[in-house]
């Protein structure tokens, strides 16, 4: 009989969109074998899933939570709009939330994790919901903030329950001041980072390869411009400021006032807090982005289904 490992068990999993514990337990009833496993969770039902793996979920909820110092973000993608309105896909969103916070946001540590009042890890609950609402489901990615003095604020936007919505953004403040005022301002400044989207908080931070590649177009242009080439470097850096005001949080116009850049909205805020702050770090996560969506041709399908 072959060992069961992890990575069998991983790779089963991965075939057949089934749980943890029931893909260890087929391997065990077929001696090892990748197939016979297969058949059967099959022949359980417990493979029902993987019918499903494939299709393209790009729908679904974005959920954010906040304790205090520390805060997190979930996605889960469904295919279609309507399951965001479920209320169990609901209640999974926001209890993978719960359990993201327990674990500081780590991907990895939420899917092993016990699933509130279950008797089983998250991604086996996930797997259960497939079968459920019948759909494709995806707990894409999880992320966390926390901060040694001051407050993490989340925001969500165009929520359809609370701390349930299409776009979920984290701001974590650093500062010893007024814990109403920061929250306040926490607010402020994630709404400004839902509508604005920033790379980064500061310059400094700013991935430098991006920096380089923003520079060699900017160079390019001016060049071709055909401008006297000691006036180019002058272009350049006046058009990457240009850039650093729309991509980097602190250079940018705060979008609550339309009028002042976010670093004097920091400077004004030590003031009324009573203390220094600093944005210590953000995170957005607007649902499905990056994801490649189907584009369907209507008139094929209706044919495919006429059987023409």
């Amino acid at each position: 009989m072959a060992e069961i490992t992890a990575a069998l068990v991983k790779e089963l999993r991965e075939k057949s969109g089934a749980g943890m514990m029931d893909c260890k337990q087929a391997l065990t009833a077929s001696g090892g074998d990748i197939e016979a496993a297969v058949d059967w969770l099959r022949k359980k039902g417990l493979a029902a899933a993987s019918k499903k793996a494939g299709r393209v979920a790009a729908e679904g909820l974005v959920a954010a939570l906040t304790a205090g110092t520390t805060g997190v973000l979930v996605e889960v993608n469904s295919e279609t709009d309507f399951v965001a309105r479920n209320e169990d896909f609901q209640k999974f969103a926001a209890d993978a939330a719960r359990v993201a916070l327990s674990v500081e946001g780590n991907y990895d540590a939420l899917l092993k994790a016990p699933y509130p009042n279950a008797g089983k890890p998250v991604s086996d609950k996930l797997t259960d919901l497939i079968a459920t609402i019948g759909e494709h489901l995806n707990l894409r990615r999880a992320a966390g903030l926390s901060v040694g003095s001051g407050v993490v604020v989340s925001y969500v936007h165009a929520a359809v329950a609370p701390g349930l919505g299409r776009i979920g953004v984290l701001v974590a403040l650093e500062s010893t001041g007024d814990t109403a005022r920061l929250e306040e301002l926490g607010r402020q400044l994630a709404m400004h980072v839902a509508a604005a989207n920033p790379q980064s908080v500061d310059v400094a931070s700013l991935d430098p390869a991006a920096v380089a590649r923003e520079r060699d177009v900017l160079s390019a242009q001016a060049k071709a411009s055909g401008k006297p080439d000691d006036i180019i470097p002058k272009m350049v850096e006046g058009r990457l400021r240009k850039f650093y005001e729309d991509v980097v949080l602190t250079e940018q116009v705060f979008v609550i006032d339309g009028e002042t850049r976010v670093s004097k909205v920091l400077e004004n805020a030590a003031k009324s807090a009573g203390a220094p702050v600093r944005v210590a770090g953000f995170v957005r996560f607007g649902l499905g982005e990056g994801i490649e969506r189907e584009q369907k041709d209507f008139a094929a399908e209706v044919a495919a289904q006429l059987g023409s």
